[in-house]
């Protein structure tokens, strides 16, 4: 079965900046770590300290946080996702 996943892209700027377009919502955040859900359902995880957000469109899916950016990691999708397929 294939998946059909929307795009988005991700920049990191000297570690010290990220930029996330293709978001649906921000699912937690704290100074360590900020969790994404991406269009489609998928999860984004940012690590690192300091973490601040700087802005979020629902409209446009975009994303802006600073701080010391350490790690990016994909998860699977949230539990609702999987549920109503």
């Amino acid at each position: 079965m294939q998946e059909n996943h929307l795009n988005h892209s991700i920049v990191v700027e000297q570690r010290k900046n990220i930029s996330v377009s293709g978001v649906e919502s921000v699912a937690a955040f704290s100074e360590v770590k900020i969790t994404l859900v991406l269009q489609g359902g998928e999860r984004l995880y940012v690590a690192g300290s300091n973490l601040k957000i700087t802005g979020f469109s629902k409209t446009n899916g975009t994303f802006t946080a600073e701080g010391a950016v350490t790690g990016v990691s994909y998860g699977g999708k949230s539990f609702a996702a999987r549920i109503f397929r």
